[in-house]
């Protein structure tokens, strides 16, 4: 009989043990028997609490999304100005949290997979969105609409890009470079807008 309570932090330790084996693989490439050894789990017990491996994947990058959401939740809750309110999306973005070698792998690893998984590239999409939205939230504020998503779509982009970026090289990922090069490039279109 299975001990109450366990399956939240069993199916929390599947979830972390996946974005580790993905992290150290650098591909969805991986095995339900990797990932439950991983988690000091059977490959049983995985396949009990998220079916197929593609399930599993599915929880992962829901987890992310989520995190990511709460984070940024959080961080904007204490942000009040257009500018403050960006500023806290990029720096979550590249949070010690958020910008960890794993999960920078991840997140390359999904980018890849949702070209053939619409289950994923649905997930992506809804990440996309959300990014784009928060970004407007402060932008909307400082820039002519027009310009403002523009600029998000930048912001956007050029987070994407560092993850991809941190994703290829090897070494400890530099969060403090990519924020600064974000927020330089803010810095510059508000200087542009202020002309």
């Amino acid at each position: 009989m299975p001990k109450l309570g366990m399956e939240p932090l069993r199916r929390k330790a599947l979830i972390d043990a996946t974005i580790s084996a993905i992290g150290e693989r650098g591909s969805l490439d991986v095995t339900m028997s990797e990932i439950a050894g991983r988690a000091g789990v059977s490959s049983a017990l995985a396949h009990h609490y998220f079916g197929a491996k593609d399930d599993l994947l599915q929880a992962t990058m829901r987890h992310l999304l989520a995190e990511l959401g709460g984070d940024t939740r959080a961080a904007l809750r204490s942000a009040g100005s257009g500018q403050a309110r960006v500023s806290a999306i990029i720096a979550v973005n590249f949070s010690e949290k958020q910008f960890q070698p794993e999960t920078i792998a991840a997140w390359l690893a999904f980018y890849v997979e949702a070209q053939k998984a619409p289950e994923l590239r649905r997930l992506l999409r809804i990440y996309a969105r959300r990014l784009h939205s928060n970004l407007m939230s402060g932008l909307g504020r400082l820039l002519p609409r027009a310009e403002a998503e523009h600029t998000a779509e930048a912001i956007a982009a050029l987070i994407d890009g560092f993850y991809i970026r941190r994703a290829l090289k090897d070494g400890t990922p530099n969060a403090g470079s990519a924020i600064a090069i974000i927020e330089d490039y803010l810095a510059t279109k508000l200087q542009q807008k202020a002309r």
